[in-house]
């Protein structure tokens, strides 16, 4: 028998996870000792071997618990579903590339400090296509990757250092649409 914590630990997840598991149903309500702290059985580590894995895979809440709750479906079609949207994603993120090196190919003269700010280089993203939905995963994205260098992008562009630090934090905390 497992606590939370120790449950939690074994899988590299945190106490808050396995309790919003719990919470929604994903993971059973694990029974209480005498102390009133939870404990987590075989059955109960098995189930989250299985949507740790699922999750890996990059499957949403939604369709883990609809893998686990109906094991006697199949679960081709719901992984099948989720590499479509994989291709469909990394396709997206193939066409920023090649718009992103477009405009490095031919704007050089773009990136002269007293030609480009903030409008300037929102208005040529938006000339190459990004939305703003775009343009948010993008910040995400340099942040995750390259946060020293999304800092130092952000300030070449002349942004203000209170701006800067809004969406740097903006973009550590939220999860662009898809």
């Amino acid at each position: 028998m497992l606590t939370v914590s120790q449950l939690a630990r074994r899988f590299g997840v945190t106490r808050t996870t396995l309790l919003y598991y719990e919470s929604i149903g994903l993971l059973k309500a694990a029974p209480r000792t005498a102390a009133n702290y939870r404990k987590y059985g075989e059955r109960d580590v098995e189930r989250l071997r299985q949507i740790r894995t699922y999750r890996e895979a990059g499957l949403t809440l939604d369709d883990i618990r609809a893998l686990l709750d109906r094991p006697d479906n199949s679960a081709a079609s719901v992984l099948k579903r989720r590499l479509e949207a994989l291709h469909v994603e990394i396709e997206r993120l193939r066409a920023h590339q090649r718009a992103i090196l477009k405009l490095l190919q031919t704007k050089k003269s773009i990136w002269r400090t007293e030609m480009l700010d903030k409008n300037k280089w929102v208005s040529i993203m938006t000339a190459a296509g990004f939305s703003n939905e775009d343009m948010h995963r993008w910040h995400v994205e340099f942040e995750r990757m390259a946060p020293q260098e999304h800092d130092e992008f952000l300030k070449f562009l002349r942004i203000p250092e209170t701006e800067i630090a809004s969406i740097r934090q903006w973009s550590r905390e939220t999860t662009p649409a898809n």
